[in-house]
């Protein structure tokens, strides 16, 4: 039976800043922690159909535009986007990327994805937000429906800095690798990379979920957008201290913990999430639709990546954001109602033999346009087929790096055995 004061030191961490280590007895006061803000700081609305012609026509001469009723920048983008044109309204805090390479444009595709800025995610309800997103769509093409989402959850903080070994500390369960360009270290064996002087730490994979934990203040003086952000933080009133009008510090860094939900990774929670009442799936597609369960995934990516403050022990600040963070947003919170899980689909359950066929025949065409392996496996990891192509070989005890080895081997033996016959 627990002593009174085991249960007294309970009672303290459920309903105070007070943690307590049972094992080594050792108080942590987290009083201080100033909680600003926690909310969505990016969304990416996919859709499919087909692109109207005029639409295409904006491009000719790119410049400034007048589409859907409002004024664009209208460009190309780089082919690293997955799209060839751009829209673009900072003002209004939207971007229009249009046409997929991986498709024709006479053809129905996912031809179209929405990025929407802080600002314009903050000044609109979900209910209105989804309404220009659809709006917009429907003026970009015809045959329209939603391809779901993509989202950034970020929690900025006070009175917390990052440890000096987070990267030892911080347990995750993120599988790929991935090389970055401009970063200080890499530490492959927990997928991390730190960025600058220790200012910013990412965690993860791009296509699935990933933690990145960065100084916000810089960032925002960096971008010169430090007095909007100034002005959002001085919202929230501090709960600790009724004399102080603001919960925001100036004087203080701001830290950023965000989480970032690839679309497929929210697909995945759509494909496997069920309401306890009911036992139907989510079945989101929308962001208007994924608002309620927010909470889920906020809560799901604090128990995928886990900051220990020794094996078999919680940091206290981890327990703290997880446990009492709720996501900012005009919707019902569903974290009570419903259970939150990932359906994965793998290539268990069929013998792999297409995905084999189909290396043998991507590699055929490779040699005969004599493309070479890295780019040609950039661009296939780019693919919506790509995950069952990755697990199929996972399965066989190839990862990323061994699968492309296998490509290259297998281009460089049709180069050598076939040369310019191809």
């Amino acid at each position: 039976m627990a002593s009174k004061a085991a249960v007294d030191m309970n009672r303290v961490e459920q309903f105070s800043r007070v943690f307590v280590d049972p094992g080594s007895a050792a108080i942590f006061d987290l009083s201080s922690v100033r909680l600003l803000r926690c909310a969505v700081d990016t969304v990416r609305q996919l859709y499919h159909g087909l692109i109207r012609p005029e639409v295409l026509a904006l491009f000719e001469e790119p410049g400034m535009v007048e589409f859907a009723g409002h004024k664009w920048h209208a460009g190309r983008v780089g082919r690293d986007s997955g799209y060839q044109f751009k829209l673009q309204n900072a003002d209004l805090g939207f971007i229009l990327l249009i046409k997929a390479f991986s498709k024709k444009a006479d053809s129905i595709g996912p031809h179209l994805k929405i990025e929407v800025s802080p600002h314009a995610i903050d000044f609109f309800s979900p209910e209105r937000l989804q309404e220009y997103l659809d709006r917009f769509a429907s003026a970009v093409m015809t045959h329209v429906s939603p391809n779901q989402c993509a989202v950034h959850l970020a929690l900025d903080v006070q009175g917390w800095n990052p440890p000096a070994d987070l990267v030892a500390r911080l347990h995750c369960r993120a599988r790929a690798q991935r090389t970055v360009t401009g970063i200080d270290q890499i530490h492959w064996a927990s997928n991390a990379s730190v960025y600058g002087r220790g200012e910013t730490f990412l965690f993860g994979s791009p296509d699935g979920v990933q933690l990145c934990i960065y100084n916000k203040t810089d960032q925002a003086k960096s971008t010169d957008k430090l007095d909007y952000w100034q002005a959002v933080w001085r919202r929230s009133d501090n709960p600790f201290d009724v004399e102080d009008s603001y919960n925001y510090d100036a004087t203080l860094p701001v830290w950023r913990v965000e989480l970032r939900y690839h679309h497929s990774i929210v697909q995945q929670f759509a494909d496997g999430s069920a309401d306890f009442a009911t036992g139907a799936m989510i079945d989101t597609h929308t962001f208007v639709e994924l608002a309620s369960h927010l909470d889920g995934l906020w809560r799901y990516g604090l128990e995928a990546f886990r900051l220990v403050h020794r094996p078999g022990y919680l940091e206290p600040f981890w327990s703290l954001i997880r446990q009492d963070v709720r996501v900012s947003v005009e919707a019902e919170s569903l974290i009570d109602k419903t259970g939150y899980k990932r359906h994965y689909k793998t290539a268990t359950g069929f013998s792999g033999k297409n995905v084999e066929l189909f290396i043998g025949n991507f590699v055929s065409l490779l040699a005969r346009e004599r493309h070479g392996a890295k780019k040609a496996f950039a661009r296939l990891k780019e693919w919506e087929c790509w995950p069952v192509i990755r697990d199929h070989y996972a399965a066989k005890g190839k990862g990323e790096k061994a699968l492309y080895e296998h490509i290259r081997d297998l281009l460089e033996e049709r180069h050598v055995r076939w040369g310019r016959a191809i």
